[in-house]
């Protein structure tokens, strides 16, 4: 089993600047959600906002690559379910502890979430899809992800082709940590029969 903290995954600077773009104070995931509620980012546009660590984080809109490898994920989430199975959604917000990450791609317990917010109990599966933010990804949102037992966590590294997968967390980081690479297919572990074909994931598509 390999540590998080035990993989070296490059430079942090992608870290860095999103904390010093949120240029706000701590404040608690209660208060995010009423912000939310009451329309308080409405006029901010297609940027994602997260709040992580007490910080509110402005990510700009993906470019085509990103919402590409977003667009086939989905996709294949969605054939290789059922409304039974798993509830499948694209950058939405849940509740991690006291933080409210906005992953890519969610397999949720198959239940109406209208009443409430999705919190990690929920999380059959997260993916993350990442090139920019591939380190941040892989640090600060794995390590917030295995705190709140999130069960199972791909990490789509876009430049390098390759898939990190993270499981068995024990509160503080995942013990287990898995990298797939081309052609070797993957299953989560809570659908073992949705099978990903990573080569055609990663082919290259020239117009």
């Amino acid at each position: 089993m390999t540590r998080l903290d035990e993989v070296e995954y490059g430079d942090q600077s992608n870290v860095m600047e999103r904390k010093i773009m949120s240029g706000s104070s701590k404040i608690t995931g209660a208060e995010f959600d009423s912000m939310v509620d009451r329309g308080a980012f409405d006029g901010l546009g297609p940027r994602k906002i997260e709040l992580i660590r007490g910080e509110l984080c402005f990510m700009n809109p993906a470019g085509p690559v990103h919402d590409d490898y977003i667009d086939y994920l989905t996709r294949w989430s969605v054939e290789n379910n059922k409304s039974t199975v798993a509830n499948i959604r694209v950058h939405c917000g849940f509740v991690c502890d006291d933080n409210r990450p906005e992953p890519d791609i969610l397999w949720l317990k198959p239940r109406r979430y209208g009443s409430t917010r999705p919190t990690a109990a929920d999380v059959m599966l997260l993916m993350e899809v990442s090139d920019s933010s591939l380190a941040n990804d892989l640090r600060e949102k794995a390590q917030i992800y295995a705190e709140s037992g999130v069960a199972e966590v791909w990490v789509v590294d876009v430049p390098a082709s390759r898939i990190h997968v993270m499981t068995h967390s024990d509160g503080k980081h995942y013990r287990s940590i898995e990298i797939v690479v081309p052609p070797n297919p993957l299953s989560p572990k809570c659908r073992p029969e949705a099978i990903l074909n990573t080569a055609e994931l990663f082919e290259v598509r020239e117009e």
